[in-house]
């Protein structure tokens, strides 16, 4: 099957005729002007003059903005005005404007055009033999076809009645079916945002520059005519056309410098979202009220999350704004702040890390310390640099825990050869310097909650008979009256018995006397094999090792094996299919205590773990849960492959599948995440799902999940412009203690504000 696939994949490579074909030109832009390029996600290109469009590319002009663009086959010129968003379709026979919104003055020309043209919107079709005319597009549902010059039909796709509209007509569609012709008064045709009227370049000297039926090869010419186009003044587009043919007579042979990679776009220099919604704090459901600003200043970001929570009875929590006591709590303010850009020579974020890998995965794939967000708030730091051909990563997950015993940290180091010999030689280091950090101490007295009797009191930690009153040896600050004169419940004063009777819990389980650490250490090499618009292939490998050192307690609370293994990517490939599927393969080999991924996104979620059996706590750290049948002399092999699919930017798509088997045992995963584009889905404001589960049995046992299982989703109803309603919801498993998965759900819902 690998020598057909193969066959199948070069044959594609080698196609041009498949490859997207440049179909117009971006001439003109001022202000805001975006383009999303067929299988992006977002309108990420910032728009110049001079810039090829493609089919299936999309273009948003923002306020105060315009554009022009030309089609380099018949010269028809679109001009976009400001709050626009389209896309352009090309076919064999048809050429189609995909209009979501806005409004386009339109001048098609008849000479030399062998498609139709046809704009769509969301209610209506308008088809055009050839002629000038406006489309203007709502979001209320009402569209608006007014004629120039010529004639054209208009077509309303719900009610499938149609109109003919000549010069001086319009036509009025909407939603519910409605279409109807009229006449159009002068002030209804929208105002050419030029000065000039429309000069037509001239035929012979334009037909030199660009072929009726072009080819990429074929485009230098109109590429250097058109790169050179900008916004000069008052000149509108065909005299800016014209005057650069001109140009081009006398400057022939001199060639253009070729484009650099737009930039995103700039984000806005203020924004503000306002939350309103519940959330559940330690037990205890709050009305959440949260103030969202967000302050970007040239590579400066800024995001902060100033929440108060009020519960039932109109009292504020004060445990968040405590700062004169504890200044640690301005951190929890800071959503994020950034410098620059992943590409960048220097960049750095602090705060919030979400969907973080390491290297090609093997080791950290796809962490957040945002799971548990708001409930616990974790600000982490992630930096790194670009030299040449060096580049270098560092990242903490959570700063706070560094006063705990450790936090996760990593860094990375990545090296290519050269330009034309692009092999990429990397090392990461992954380290845990203490899994116990993950249990949750309210108190701040080291003593974990599970073990603690008097989780919100840091002088207090052992009641053993659970009657509310501590008990003995919490040292001189605590008043004899505080203290249980029966501490072990067996109705007899304890200062009537013998010291030896008296049996009472020992100290519990601190975070200043143990530890418990992860080391990792992986090796990866990859090459890009193919590179092109259409398709891209990238071969790598990639050794990954864990080591887990042995630890014990003196209670027995925690006794971990010392354990380590290691795991051998090869062959791995990717591969990307136009623009819009994103494929993996890779063949893993693996011996002892090694599972690939093993800081996934859920890491957080199942660090460290307790159990109550019989009444004793005990500590399970993530390796001894997964590793619990394993021996460092197991091996096992298998296949993971991939998925992702990016459908006509309506909804992505990602699933992956991991089969490990060894002589015994045989550990599956599977994980998959699924979005949807809301632009077209009227009062969806987002909605994403996702599921997870690593290295079980069998991950497709929806009804008897494990610790390794985590599923949630998010869904925003929009109420009205600028206004959602968003549902968060969590959902994972712990052990009861008695063998049992018992059920955690985190439900986060709120009333956002997008100012």
């Amino acid at each position: 099957m690998t020598r057909p696939l193969y066959i199948i994949i070069m044959m594609l490579a080698t196609t041009p005729a498949l490859e997207a074909q440049v179909i117009a030109r971006l001439v003109k832009s001022e202000g805001r002007v975006h383009f999303k390029r067929l299988g992006e996600s977002s309108f990420s290109e910032q728009a110049r003059p001079g810039a090829p469009i493609k089919n299936g590319d999309e273009i948003k002009v923002g306020e105060e903005g315009f554009a022009a663009v030309i089609y380099l086959d018949d010269r028809s010129i679109l001009k976009v005005r400001e709050n626009t968003k389209f896309s352009f379709m090309d076919t064999r026979n048809s050429r189609t404007i995909d209009l979501t919104h806005g409004t386009v003055l339109n001048d098609i020309k008849k000479e030399g055009r062998t498609k139709d043209f046809r704009i769509q919107t969301p209610v209506s079709v308008a088809s055009v033999k050839g002629t000038q005319f406006a489309a203007v597009v709502s979001l209320s549902g009402v569209d608006q076809f007014i004629c120039k010059e010529g004639l054209f039909e208009v077509l309303n796709m719900v009610s499938g009645e149609t109109v003919n509209v000549a010069a001086g007509q319009k036509a009025v569609s909407n939603a519910t079916g409605d279409l109807v012709q009229a006449p159009a008064s002068p002030g209804e045709y929208p105002s050419d945002p030029e000065v000039e009227e429309l000069v037509e370049p001239d035929n012979d000297s334009f037909n030199e520059e660009i072929d009726p039926q072009p080819s990429d090869q074929n485009y230098d010419a109109t590429d250097q005519n058109l790169e050179r186009i900008g916004t000069k003044g008052s000149k509108t587009v065909e005299e800016e056309v014209q005057e650069n043919i001109e140009e081009d007579e006398i400057e022939e042979s001199q060639e253009m410098e070729e484009p650099k990679v737009p930039e995103g776009p700039p984000p806005k220099p203020f924004s503000m979202g306002l939350g309103i919604g519940s959330a559940t704090l330690d037990g205890v459901l709050y009305n959440q009220l949260a103030l969202r600003p967000e302050i970007n200043i040239w590579k400066v970001g800024i995001g902060l999350d100033l929440v108060l929570y009020v519960d039932n009875e109109g009292n504020m929590r004060n445990e968040e704004w405590d700062i004169e006591n504890d200044p640690a709590l301005l951190l929890d303010k800071i959503l994020y702040i950034r410098y620059g850009d992943i590409s960048d020579p220097l960049w750095i974020k602090y705060g919030s890390i979400e969907g973080k890998t390491m290297g090609y995965g093997g080791l950290m794939n796809g962490y957040s310390n945002m799971m548990e967000f708001p409930t616990v708030r974790r600000v982490g730091i992630n930096t790194g640099f670009n030299i040449g051909p060096v580049g270098g990563e560092l990242f903490l997950s959570n700063l706070k825990d560094i006063s705990r015993g450790g936090t996760i940290g990593g860094l990375r180091m990545a090296y290519t050869v050269s330009d034309d010999l692009p092999i990429t030689i990397g090392v990461n280091y992954i380290t845990d310097a203490n899994m116990f950090s993950g249990l949750k101490d309210k108190d701040g007295d080291s003593y974990p909650d599970a073990f603690d009797d008097f989780p919100d009191d840091s002088t207090l930690w052992n009641d053993t008979d659970g009657d509310g009153w501590p008990d003995p040896g919490h040292g001189d600050s605590i008043l004899d009256s505080l203290i249980d004169i029966d501490a072990d419940g067996d109705n007899i004063i304890d200062s009537d018995e013998n010291f030896d009777d008296v049996d009472l819990k020992a100290t519990p389980f601190s975070l200043r006397n143990n530890k418990a650490v992860t080391n990792a250490l992986s090796f990866d090499i990859g090459y890009p094999i193919l590179r092109s618009d259409m398709i891209s292939l990238q071969v790598y490998g990639e050794y990954n090792s864990l080591t887990f050192p042995g630890v014990s307690t003196a209670d027995s609370t925690f006794n971990r094996p010392d354990r380590s293994g290691s795991g051998i990517t090869l062959p791995g490939l990717r591969s990307t299919l136009f623009g819009i599927l994103d494929l993996s393969l890779e063949y893993r080999m693996i011996n002892g205590s090694y599972v690939p991924q093993f800081f996934d996104q859920a890491y957080d979620l199942n660090r460290v773990v307790t159990n109550t059996i019989d009444g004793q706590t005990y500590v399970r750290t993530k390796d001894m849960v997964v590793f619990d049948t394993y021996t460092d002399s197991a091996s096992s092999s298998g296949l993971f492959g991939s998925a992702g699919l990016s459908l006509f930017n309506l909804i992505s798509f990602t699933a992956s599948y991991a089969n490990m088997k060894a002589d015994t045992t045989e550990l599956k995963s599977f994980n998959s995440y699924l979005n949807l584009n809301t632009d077209n889905i009227p009062k969806i404001s987002s909605a994403m799902a996702y599921y997870q589960s690593n290295n079980d049995d069998n991950p497709f046992d929806f009804e008897n999940p494990t610790e390794n299982t985590i599923m949630g989703y998010r869904v925003g109803y929009e109420l009205s412009k600028g206004v959602s309603l968003i549902w968060d919801f969590r959902q994972f498993y712990r052990d009861d203690g008695k063998g049992n998965m018992e059920t955690i759900q985190q439900t986060n819902i709120e009333t956002t504000f997008n100012f």
